[in-house]
């Protein structure tokens, strides 16, 4: 007799545990748990020409949804050298850029990669332009990075997050880690240069990340 109550009152309990458990899975907002951050590594941006020559050749177009390089309409933002595009606006002007096909755009918020948890201000999102970049190509805190006349090195700006909006509407951010080859912590003048790395969030669904 006693045996019985006891299975019965352990049945009760393990039922009650799994019903609370449901309960708790069922209210946890969507968009939460579901996030990675992701790392890239060693993403080739070569150009031709430079140093008082003419610059160009392809950008390396990049896929946030996809996690990869890729070769058609589908990228966010693309990469030539200190050149970072994005895939939305019109063209620049520049020798050999892609046509814009989509509706990305950027904000550049400030900040530490996990500080930024939300989408900033629609009016704070910029897109390419005729010789105006949504990425500002220049060396200081407008751009993505610093360049150091003295060593030749290029530093990504730290505190530096750019928000974007991808070609077909969701979210990501992102933080440059590096612009040499295998992101060593000390680079220098001698090290392959035009090599990104990068960490990212992409969004598909919500405004938070």
């Amino acid at each position: 007799m006693t045996k019985s109550v006891f299975l019965k009152s352990a049945l009760a309990l393990s039922v009650a545990a799994t019903f609370v458990s449901c309960s708790n899975d069922d209210e946890m907002p969507q968009n939460q748990s579901t996030l990675e951050t992701k790392m890239t590594t060693n993403l080739y941006a070569p150009q031709t020409g430079g140093q008082g020559q003419p610059i160009g050749g392809a950008f390396t177009k990049f896929s946030f949804s996809q996690n990869s390089a890729v070769t058609n309409d589908s990228w966010d933002i693309a990469f030539r050298g200190t050149t970072i595009i994005v895939n939305g606006g019109s063209t620049i002007g520049i020798t050999d850029e892609p046509a814009r096909t989509g509706n990305a755009s950027v904000s550049i918020a400030s900040g530490t990669f996990n500080s930024v948890t939300t989408i900033p201000a629609a009016a704070t999102f910029k897109q390419d332009g005729t010789n105006s970049y949504a990425i500002p190509n220049v060396s200081g805190s407008t751009g993505w990075y610093t360049y150091n006349s003295a060593t030749n090195i290029i530093t990504p700006n730290t505190g530096k997050i750019l928000v974007v909006k991808t070609h077909d509407g969701k979210y990501a951010k992102m933080e440059i880690l590096s612009y040499y080859k295998d992101a060593p912590a000390n680079p220098d003048s001698t090290m392959p240069t035009r090599y990104f790395t990068f960490k990212y969030v992409y969004q598909p669904n919500g405004t938070n990340f």
